[in-house]
């Protein structure tokens, strides 16, 4: 395993020119260390990894970007440019090439998941394991947490659409941070007030709607993402907060069915188990990613 030197270990924020599009990204460690691609969820930013990059960056080369419409990429226009996670994809893509990164371990997480699907399914000589947490691959009935959701997805109006916006209230963001955590009192509030902010930006709300309406597109993907692992049984470790409204333990569990060799891990948290649980969801994946990485 390649070590790094203390500068680079140090957490650097970076952007670069992705086809017109200003991406944004956290990097650290050593440039010829494995690389983890860390891709982040709805409704935040590279930010959810602040804590957990300087616990891999001794080992690994660690790379957080923003997507577009996200954290501090750019934002381009809705009409130049479609927001959905074929494109979010592609971007991502891009900038990997643009990275010099052969190989790499992708951590999904929310939206991550979709993205880091679609490289993985494109690119499977690549992606040597996987890491996910709270991510879809299994879709549930749109009931819940997904109820309002799914009432979008099957009309498509713009009053489904505007009925929508309460996935973007300052409640519902907190609400995601907070749900099913032992002590909320751990929980940076901070969050919620950025992700916030950010989606206060002019348009920023229309792009959040448009990719939430798109996950129902992601149907397609997802099946072939679970062939894919009962086809090719890339080591996976899943570190996941159990007690999440949105991917709970008992749906991320199924990937059990298709992989049974996953080692998987069920973390007393939320959504975003990062926030309270990062310790202990770093300590599975070195030892996880010393273990299966040449």
């Amino acid at each position: 395993m390649n070590g790094t030197d203390g500068a680079n270990r140090v957490t650097r924020y970076r952007s670069i020119d992705v086809a017109g599009i200003d991406v944004a990204y956290r990097e650290a460690g050593a440039p010829q260390a494995p690389v983890v691609l860390l891709l982040h969820g709805f409704p935040t930013s590279s930010r959810m990894f602040r804590d957990l990059i300087p616990r891999l960056s001794d080992r690994y080369r660690v790379i957080a970007p923003d997507y577009p419409g996200f954290g501090h990429s750019g934002v381009p226009d809705r009409a130049n440019f479609a927001y959905n996670f074929d494109n979010l994809t592609a971007v991502v893509e891009r900038l990997l090439d643009r990275l010099d990164v052969g190989a790499f371990t992708p951590y999904l997480m929310d939206f991550g998941g979709p993205v880091g699907c679609r490289l993985a399914l494109k690119y499977p000589d690549r992606v040597p394991a996987l890491v996910m947490q709270n991510a879809p691959l299994y879709p549930e009935p749109p009931q819940g947490w997904w109820e309002t959701l799914g009432r979008y997805w099957k009309e498509g109006t713009g009053e489904r659409r505007d009925e929508s916006r309460s996935y973007l209230s300052l409640d519902s963001l907190r609400d995601q941070y907070l749900h099913g955590v032992r002590d909320g009192s751990l929980i940076d509030p901070d969050n919620w007030i950025v992700d916030a902010a950010l989606i206060g930006r002019p348009g920023v709300d229309e792009i959040m709607l448009d990719l939430l309406y798109d996950i129902h597109n992601n149907t397609a993907t997802f099946s072939a993402m679970r062939q894919f692992l009962r086809d090719r049984r890339p080591p996976t470790l899943v570190a996941t907060g159990a007690n999440d409204e949105i991917f709970p333990e008992e749906v991320m569990r199924k990937i059990l069915n298709d992989l049974p060799e996953t080692e998987f891990h069920a973390i007393d948290s939320g959504h975003f188990a990062l926030e309270d649980s990062c310790p202990d969801i770093a300590d599975l994946m070195r030892d996880f990613l010393g273990r299966v990485l040449p």
